[in-house]
């Protein structure tokens, strides 16, 4: 029992102080929209001349930032389209997103969830059994909509009893949407001043789709299943 505490102790101490660091030494400033539109073309030279080491470097500094929860996913989004087009950004931020996403799923399962568990057994124990039964449906939909904050659903889900597998693929499908809308916006990140030109109708318009679709998406699992019952079959 020590041991484990003062694990969780020392995790806890690197945690808080890479995410000082990331304040105290001002690394925000190279993941602002206004830095990444200046240094575009420069960042394009170094990717034409280093591929392999940008994509590395690009990758974990995404995984890391997803990882302690860091205000960056967006803006890194954003940097990924510009800087590596729309098919490559779209695999590299979809993979270092749900490997981030993960890492904080790990962290807090490893850090809260069997406090929160014995803690609040009786509680949490209608939630564990939605969970057993569907929760990667509603973690899908979740992740289909962006409004949600991505570290708060990490947390939250990580106190479940939802296996790592499922938690990593569910959420690499359910991103994969909003990772396409945000890459896109990345290409044409010359023309994008601030996020609110992010809001153009035709990106409001793919949100609105990415938030229907959970829904359809229930109504047509729910008539599959029920035909199967008429059916005979389950």
């Amino acid at each position: 029992m020590r041991s484990g505490m003062i694990k969780r102790i020392l995790v806890v101490s690197v945690i808080i102080c890479l995410i000082a660091s990331y304040f105290f030494f001002d690394f925000d400033q190279y993941l602002s929209l206004e830095y990444i539109k200046s240094s575009r073309e420069r960042f394009q030279v170094l990717y034409a001349e280093h591929t392999f080491t940008v994509i590395a470097v690009y990758f974990a500094v995404y995984v890391a930032a997803t990882a302690l929860a860091l205000p960056a996913a967006a803006v890194l989004t954003l940097a990924g389209g510009a800087l590596f087009g729309f098919m490559a950004g779209t695999v590299i931020v979809s993979f270092a997103s749900s490997i981030g996403a993960t890492v904080a799923f790990i962290v807090a399962r490893y850090l809260l969830r069997d406090w929160v568990q014995g803690r609040f057994a009786d509680k949490l124990r209608k939630i564990n059994e939605g969970v057993e039964r569907d929760g990667a449906f509603y973690l899908f939909t979740l992740r289909l909509i962006p409004i949600f904050p991505f570290f708060a659903i990490n947390t939250v889900v990580a106190l479940t009893p939802m296996r790592l597998f499922t938690y990593y693929w569910v959420s690499q499908v359910g991103m994969f949407p909003a990772t396409l809308v945000y890459v896109n916006a990345g290409k044409e990140l010359g023309r994008i001043d601030s996020f609110s030109g992010l809001l153009s109708p035709s990106l409001i318009i793919s949100f609105a789709i990415l938030g229907i679709f959970p829904l359809v998406m229930k109504k047509v699992l729910g008539w599959y299943q029920a035909r199967r019952r008429k059916d005979g079959e389950i």
